[in-house]
């Protein structure tokens, strides 16, 4: 059975502001795979899905056999423990230290104090940050607070890890060493999901890769590049075109 289950899965905020329109792919353990499209095409919302930070308007997604639509609100925080997310409105706390950032995230999951240090430490060092524990997030630099992110995602040990445009403001250098770490990652058996705007990464990665145009699934291929329709204004236009038919049918 696939880790990961999306059937026919619709996003709509609001009654009016579709997002995602009747997608389906399935994920097996261990995988690592890329969402790539425009801004705005539902991309962080495939993560937000998944993890349960927002519900889906119709469909099913099932993780690890696990129907997430059915949760109680009082089982949706041990649901969260599978994953490991990195996102960009879940940044670091300015007023806390590197380590204090951690070991609240350690917290939320029922850690512990006394259990925490070990882990913690040993999450800062997978991403080349130990020396760092006691620094405040203002002290370090964009590529090691991105690194800081990644430790925080990987300190309860989850099975799959949601990265949303980790490389986002990252240098080139900088960029292609978070890659390496999430594709290290990989290798000891996490599932890896990361929505990427950079070509030349997805490019040079060469995993498989779902694309989105206008909220719908258009491609997924395996050990791909970049697509071209990702960035196909035609592309669009036919999706647009064909939502248009389908509501003027339905009236």
């Amino acid at each position: 059975m696939p880790q990961i289950v999306f059937d026919h899965v619709t996003k709509i905020f609001d009654d009016e502001d579709l997002v995602l329109e009747d997608v389906s792919f399935s994920v097996e353990k261990g995988e690592f795979v890329f969402l790539i499209g425009r801004s705005g095409v539902g991309k962080s919302s495939i993560l937000k899905l998944l993890s349960r930070q927002t519900e889906i308007t119709e469909g099913k997604i099932l993780v690890d056999g696990v129907d997430a639509g059915s949760l109680r609100a009082r089982e949706v925080p041990f649901f969260r423990r599978k994953f490991g997310i990195m996102q960009a409105d879940m940044g670091c706390l300015q007023d806390r230290t590197v380590y204090e950032n951690i070991l609240l995230a350690l917290r939320s999951s029922g850690y512990s104090r006394r259990k925490s240090r070990g882990k913690i430490l040993e999450a800062l060092g997978r991403v080349g940050m130990a020396s760092k524990a006691e620094f405040y997030p203002r002290e370090l630099s964009v590529g090691e607070e991105a690194r800081v992110l990644l430790a925080r995602a990987l300190v309860t040990d989850p099975q799959i890890i949601l990265a949303d445009e980790p490389t986002a403001n990252l240098d080139g250098d900088r960029a292609w060493d978070m890659m390496c770490l999430l594709d290290e990652i990989n290798r000891k058996g996490v599932t890896v999901i990361v929505s990427c705007h950079s070509p030349e990464l997805v490019n040079i990665m060469h995993k498989r890769v779902l694309t989105l145009v206008e909220g719908v699934l258009v491609s997924d291929r395996k050990r791909a590049g970049y697509s071209s329709k990702a960035l196909d204004i035609y592309e669009e236009r036919r999706i647009r075109q064909l939502r248009e038919e389908k509501n003027r049918q339905k009236k």
